[in-house]
């Protein structure tokens, strides 16, 4: 297990995080140039070696129902690694920082069809609107029809 002060160091090794120490010894470090209102990418990194990483948008890590994991045994490359995955996929650059981007506060339902290919189906401004990654695909007037074209196409819906 990494010392605190080792996962201090490595923490500080990314420019672009700033430090805000909080309460009980413990320190955080944000990532102010995030895409989202989610701006902490370590969290309670306390002297005892326990801390937190945001992994909630990177989709392969189970987390928390904050979207954090425990960092207490990670090993220097294994630390490392996880930050800056957490950096990135808070960035403008991410694939979840492009899918807020078409979302919005649009109604957002994922579809799965032939070779796990995922189309979006968002409600905005009065359209039904289907999305391969940031390409609109189609636009329907209604739920039935764009429902309608996603089954034709062999897409079902994920729950």
């Amino acid at each position: 297990m990494l010392t605190f002060e080792e996962k201090l160091a490595i923490a500080e090794s990314f420019p672009e995080l700033q430090r805000k120490d909080v309460s009980l010894k413990r320190v955080n470090f944000h990532y102010e140039d995030s895409v989202f209102d989610k701006k902490v990418v370590i969290q309670h990194l306390h002297p005892n070696g326990n801390g937190f990483v945001f992994a909630g948008n990177i989709g392969k890590y189970e987390t928390d129902e904050k979207g954090f994991i425990n960092i207490r045994d990670y090993s220097e490359s294994a630390l490392r690694s996880i930050i800056k995955e957490s950096i990135h996929s808070l960035s403008e650059n991410s694939e979840a920082a492009k899918e807020s981007a078409i979302i919005g506060d649009g109604e957002e339902q994922r579809w799965i069809g032939p070779d796990n290919q995922t189309l979006l189906l968002i409600y905005e401004d009065e359209w039904w609107n289907v999305y391969t990654g940031l390409n609109l695909e189609a636009a329907f007037g209604s739920y039935e029809e764009a429902e309608d074209y996603l089954v034709e196409e062999g897409f079902m819906r994920k729950l």
